[in-house]
């Protein structure tokens, strides 16, 4: 990585013009402790940690663009608006004098002419250098900022409220990207490469926490003891059936923090105590056949596990029970894990049952794939590249559930109302005005204006809708029934 300290600062300075609207959520300081943490150092250059992490998230931004473009966009926007003859970022670059007995300046030679210039050869060698662990502590730091803000936000009932899932990640047809994370599993010819991305997220503001990207054949249970590895006591994660796993819970259990989890059909329980109308205490022993398929992960395990079993039955759906390691109906109630959301006589929301809240992981992955083209958008060949684009991608959508977070908060309404779509597209709108202004300018007026419009896009409270699952027919050619959500449970 090439040094030049005077255009390390005019490539900061075109970073913090770029995104502006986060620049209070996310700047020097906040990249600097990120690459402290993970070890890396953070250098006045053109292509330092906090030049290529702006790159990655304007990359998200412009999903139409190649990476090429994505390097000039932001300058070109600057030099055409008002004022630039005058601006620092138009100066050239000094003629550097040549020293005896070397040859002058390279045709590959990364440091260009004009300052807010970088190549595309330099820019790809610097990306590769950056780590993993750099985007997981930042947004470990990012994460933490957001809790101090906006404690209400995180915790339940003294509990931190998690959830975790995981996802395929279609990607761009490529034998690199093929052979490291391999493909789907359709048994087609040229089947497409996938991932497997896996996120623990802050369940009442659909905020990313941790996420890996892993190939397709690593097991989802394997992925979740890493992400699972750095709770804290009385973390509260919320995982779906697919993670059932003696070792897993006893993971959680050893760490002071809880789980709740659907019941999974075939496991023996025994019950020790009944605490009411559908409400047990268990013991979950696993069988011998199941403890020696997997000695290694069984080692120092107890033998068997005390559990909570919730039982309910939704109206048209089949009898279901969540499991969990919280025991004391005292702490979290039956009603409070299985209500459904609906409207009550007074018209009041009624927010649904914590177990429920699991699905707005589901919402978060639809919105970062679909509604931000994360899937549709990814242009890299190598997994480094990929992995740095998922890393820009996690980093916008997470900013924008912040802003979301502060729009609700400042004008009175629920963050998980209001329209994920609308907010990005407010923010495109509001690009170039940021560009233009000054701080003083964007700090008064342009910010509260965005926040505004944000929380101008609610989404409303439909319970009871019902529709059809149109095409999705049985073997026999009888079609389903449709879906119904009651507004009341029965």
């Amino acid at each position: 990585m090439f040094k030049d300290e005077h255009r390390g600062k005019v490539w900061e300075e075109l970073g913090q013009r770029d995104l502006q609207a986060f620049r209070r959520l996310l700047g020097r300081q906040q990249l600097v402790e990120a690459a402290k943490r993970a070890g890396v150092a953070v250098r006045r250059s053109p292509l330092s940690v906090v030049t290529l992490t702006w790159l990655s998230i304007s990359a998200a931004l412009h999903t139409t663009k190649n990476f090429a473009d994505v390097l000039s966009l932001t300058l070109k926007l600057l030099s055409d608006m008002p004022g630039w003859s005058e601006s620092s970022l138009r100066r050239p670059c000094a003629k550097r004098r040549k020293k005896s007995g070397k040859r002058g300046r390279q045709r590959h030679d990364p440091r260009s002419v004009s300052l807010g210039s970088i190549s595309e050869e330099a820019f790809v060698q610097a990306r590769r250098l950056l780590p993993i662990s750099l985007w997981v502590n930042l947004l470990m730091v990012l994460s933490e900022q957001f809790e101090a803000r906006h404690p209400s936000y995180v915790g339940w009932k003294n509990f931190r409220l998690l959830m975790l899932d995981g996802s395929q990640l279609a990607l761009p047809r490529w034998k690199r990207l093929a052979d490291h994370f391999g493909t789907s599993e359709n048994g087609k010819a040229g089947r497409r490469p996938q991932a497997r991305m896996l996120m623990l997220a802050l369940a009442q503001a659909r905020l990313p926490w941790r996420y890996e990207l892993v190939p397709s054949k690593e097991h989802e249970q394997s992925v979740a003891q890493r992400l699972l590895a750095g709770l804290r006591p009385n973390d509260l994660v919320l995982m779906d059936r697919g993670f059932w796993s003696y070792a897993l819970f006893w993971q959680v259990a050893r760490q002071k923090a809880f789980f709740a989890i659907r019941l999974r059909r075939g496991i023996p329980l025994a019950t020790v105590k009944k605490l009411g109308k559908g409400e047990r205490l268990v013991t979950w022993r696993p069988s011998k056949k199941s403890r020696r398929k997997g000695l290694s992960s069984w080692k120092g395990l107890p033998r068997h596990i005390t559990l909570r079993v919730i039982e309910y039955q939704i109206r048209g759906f089949r009898k279901s029970a969540v499991i969990t390691n919280v025991l004391d109906p005292q702490r979290v109630s039956r009603d409070e894990w299985t209500r459904l959301a609906h409207r009550d006589q007074r018209g009041r929301i009624l927010e649904a049952g914590l177990y429920h809240r699991r699905w707005e992981i589901e919402t978060l992955f639809h919105e970062l794939k679909v509604e931000q083209a994360m899937e549709s958008s990814l242009r890299g060949r190598s997994p480094e590249t990929i992995a740095y684009e998922v890393a820009g991608h996690v980093l916008l959508y997470l900013l924008t559930r912040w802003l979301m977070v502060e729009a609700g908060v400042e004008h009175g309404c629920e963050p998980l109302r209001l329209s994920f779509t609308h907010a990005q597209r407010e923010l495109h709108d509001l690009r170039p005005a940021l560009l233009a202004s000054t701080p003083q300018r964007i700090v008064a007026a342009l910010l509260p204006r965005l926040l505004q419009r944000i929380a101008q896009h609610a989404i409303p409270f439909r319970p009871g809708r019902h529709f059809p699952r149109i095409g999705d027919k049985y073997k026999l050619g009888k079609y389903r029934l449709p879906t119904r959500t009651p507004k009341i449970q029965a």
